[in-house]
């Protein structure tokens, strides 16, 4: 089956199921239908995938993956994986955005008792895959590891770190209910220009007045139901993907609406 094949080959160069679906200019669940055999493609996306994965056309549609006995199509592949690589990683880690968003949560809630660092790993875990979920885009990108309490983002310490010698924030511990709590403050203002448009400063409102009330546990907790936890590993990063898996309990996207 021809859609077999294309997830094989998509998974042999490590591309996305997003990045394909960009490629052919479709959404990524119209894309999922191909790999899963419920939609055909045209002569046109299959042109543009056997050029994507460096295969003659003919052996493509064939079913052939023709790349793997002729070694010039494997240097072809490999440059075209490696721009590929390049496109897709730098947009997804936008750590200047990581920043301003942060700053701008912290503008928000980072007064409140209950907000210390674990409930801030546990809002920026939801800004992000809520937004993937809602609008199959990166909004800052980040990498969340799996942990006992909950996802964790890998960069948050190195930008923290940067920002307090900046001056850009400050690092204060302060007790909660008899538990030593780290807290950061803002000391300047975020660059909400930063961001890409207003639906990103809305989604980010709406996670903050939905979340931003509860203590660390009530998150991990929320969090540890989360489809994108279940299925990550210990200590491994949590797939953006598994976001289209999520139950009812933290799902936010409307399904019956039409995309």
């Amino acid at each position: 089956m021809l859609g077999k094949f294309i997830q094989q080959l998509r998974k042999k160069n490590n591309l996305t199921q997003e990045f394909l679906a960009s490629e052919l200019g479709i959404s990524r669940p119209t894309y999922v239908q191909i790999e899963q055999g419920e939609r055909d493609l045209t002569i046109t996306e299959a042109e543009k995938l056997s050029s994507v994965f460096g295969i003659l056309f003919e052996d493509f549609r064939h079913g052939k993956d023709s790349a793997i006995t002729a070694e010039i199509k494997k240097d072809k592949i490999k440059t075209k994986v490696e721009k590929q690589e390049i496109r897709i990683s730098i947009p997804q880690k936008n750590l200047e955005k990581f920043k301003e968003v942060l700053l701008y949560v912290l503008s928000k809630v980072g007064g409140k008792p209950n907000v210390g660092e674990t409930v801030l790993y546990k809002l920026l875990y939801f800004i992000d895959f809520d937004f993937y979920e809602k609008f199959e885009e990166q909004l800052i990108g980040a990498t969340y590891i799996k942990n006992h309490y909950g996802p964790t983002p890998v960069e948050f310490k190195v930008i923290v770190d940067d920002m307090v010698k900046r001056g850009e924030l400050a690092k204060i511990e302060s007790k909660y209910f008899n538990h030593l709590q780290k807290k950061y403050l803002p000391v300047r203002e975020s660059d909400l220009t930063k961001l890409k448009d207003a639906r990103e400063l809305r989604h980010i409102d709406e996670v903050i007045a939905r979340l931003g009330d509860k203590n660390a546990t009530e998150l991990s907790d929320y969090s540890h139901e989360d489809t994108p936890w279940l299925i990550a590993k210990e200590n491994q990063p949590l797939d953006y993907e598994a976001v289209f898996y999520r139950t009812p309990k933290t799902s936010v996207r409307n399904y019956d609406e039409q995309d």
